[in-house]
Formats: C-alpha cells, structure tokens, sequence
C-alpha cells in the first residue's frame, strides 16, 4: 500500500491477476467467507516511533478494525489534523499487526512525502481519522498446511497478517523478508512473535536477495514438501518467482497490490489495475484486491 512495486521490463504484474472469487477448490477462506463493514475512529496513536531506515511505526486504538480486519485488509490514514487545510486525501496502509483484544492496529509506513512525514508526525496521545478494514485479504483454502510468504520492504507489511492468522493453527508458515540492506528488512518481529521459525532475512548488500539464489533455497529447501499456496507483495521480481514457484509446485499464487488511492471505498475508481478485461471496468484494486490471484502473463488472452 505505501510504496509502488519494484518495476522490471516485461510484462507488469498488474497485467497478469484475476479478482480471487472462490478458492481453487471451490471453498470459502479460513478467515471468514465475507467480507467486515468498514468503519471510522478518531483512533487515539498510542506509539509513534522511527523504525529501521526509512520507515515509521504507529500503534492506533481502533476497536472495532482490529476485531474483524482480516489478513492483507488495509485502512485510510488520514494525515490533516483537525483545523489543518491539508493533505486532504488519505492514504491507503496495509494493517502490519493487530491485537483484537487490546483493540490496536499496528501500521508501518515508508516516509516518502508529505502526506507519510505529516502521518509521522502524529504523537502518541493524538487523534487519527482511520477507515477500514477495506478490500479483499489473502484467502487461505482450507487444504492449505503449508504457506509460503514473500515480501520485499514496506510490501512485507501486507503479508504479516497472514502469519498473524496462522499462529497456534497447524498451518506452517515459511517466510522470506527482502530489502536492500538489514535496517530495510520489515516483518521479522511480527512473523517471529507470530511463532515463525522458518524464516529467511535476504539482502540485496549481501546477494542473499538475488532471484536466481532465492530460487535455489526456496527449491532446495521445498521441493519435498512444498507450499499449497504462496503469497507476495513489494516487487515485481518477487511475484514473477513466486508464479514460476506456483507452477513448479502447483501452488495457489495470491499478490498482493499496492497503488495510490483517493478513498479506498471503490466511489472514485481511481485505482484500476489496467488488466484486460474487454468493455467491462478494469478490476479497482482497493475493491477487487488488493490481493489477487497472479496468472501467467499469456493466459486468458
């Protein structure tokens, strides 16, 4: 939600997913089959904190989001404070963590502009205009035993929460977090206190995070008991492993998207994620997703 994805040449991964409808088998999600009514809070920030290089954390009380937001949700953050002219549009966050029975939510945002610097701004003790939870999650199939979550820098965020549902189930979770260097890497801490002990920390200053080497790790260490299904947001490079893995293992691939939205409701449709889709509206990622299922980019043309 916060940043856009790391791009490449080809073909955008945008251009290649389908709204999830039903599960591969047929069933509704572990989560829950519909979908919480989004509310409102002037939720009162509880912590607000710098966190690694680049990134800021917030803990809101919000009751009600934290009691039904399911894994991959979002909510809109707005930025102004009350009497302040501006910034006048939210801006959408996936949810990195929530307590139902402490009523928080816990956001993690890239500070990349005005609107992420104001939101950095907030001190504990304020209050913050959050709507959510909004949009379609990551939908685990009930045959699911194994999932496999990759995520590169503010991207991880979308991912947490599925670790977060998982815990004490007998789902296993396998994870990857990627950034560019160590104090870019999100997500250890929820996914560790999530119970993840299969957990892959890569950078790019190490190599560690270079495709063909994840390929190798992720193939050496799963091709005997490989994931149902895999989930990812951040990069591009990433979901493109991710639909060569889903197809090496006949995987369910679930990704994540992340764009700029005015209202996060589907009233504006500012958010289309361009796919083809002949005379009807491209899918709204704020609607329709932002989790999707990743086809291959020839299929269904």
């Amino acid at each position: 939600m916060n940043t856009p994805l790391d791009t490449e040449a080809g073909i955008p991964v945008r251009d290649s997913v389908t709204p999830l409808g039903e599960t591969a088998d047929g069933a509704g999600t572990r989560a829950g089959a519909g979908l919480p009514a989004p509310t409102w809070h002037r939720a009162r920030v509880l912590v607000s904190t710098p966190y690694g290089r680049g990134y800021h954390f917030l803990r809101l009380e919000a009751p009600s989001i934290a009691r039904t937001c399911q894994a991959g949700q979002f909510v809109m953050l707005t930025a102004a404070r009350d009497g302040d002219d501006g910034p006048v549009l939210p801006r959408p966050m996936a949810v990195y963590g929530r307590d139902p029975r402490a009523g928080t939510i816990d956001i993690l945002l890239g500070v990349v502009g005005d609107g992420t610097r104001r939101l950095a701004s907030f001190r504990p003790g304020e209050r913050m205009l959050v709507v959510g939870p909004l949009g379609q999650g990551f939908r685990l199939a009930p045959r699911t035993r194994r999932v496999l979550l990759l995520g590169r820098g503010i991207g991880t965020c979308s991912l947490t929460t599925v670790a977060q549902e998982c815990a004490g189930t007998d789902v296993e979770i396998v994870a990857v977090a990627s950034g560019r260097s160590a104090d870019r890497v999100v997500g250890a801490d929820v996914y560790r206190a999530a119970g993840v002990t299969r957990l892959h920390e890569v950078t790019d200053d190490t190599g560690a995070s270079d495709v063909t080497r994840l390929r190798d790790m992720l193939t050496a260490d799963l091709d005997q008991a490989p994931p149902q299904q895999i989930m990812t947001c951040g990069s591009e490079r990433l979901a493109r492993l991710c639909e060569e893995l889903g197809r090496r293992w006949a995987a369910d691939v679930q990704v994540s998207l992340e764009a700029h939205m005015a209202c996060g409701l589907g009233y504006c449709h500012g958010c289309a994620t361009g796919t083809r889709s002949g005379p009807e509206e491209s899918p709204l990622i704020c609607a329709d997703g932002p989790v999707f299922r990743l086809s291959r980019p020839d299929a269904d043309r």
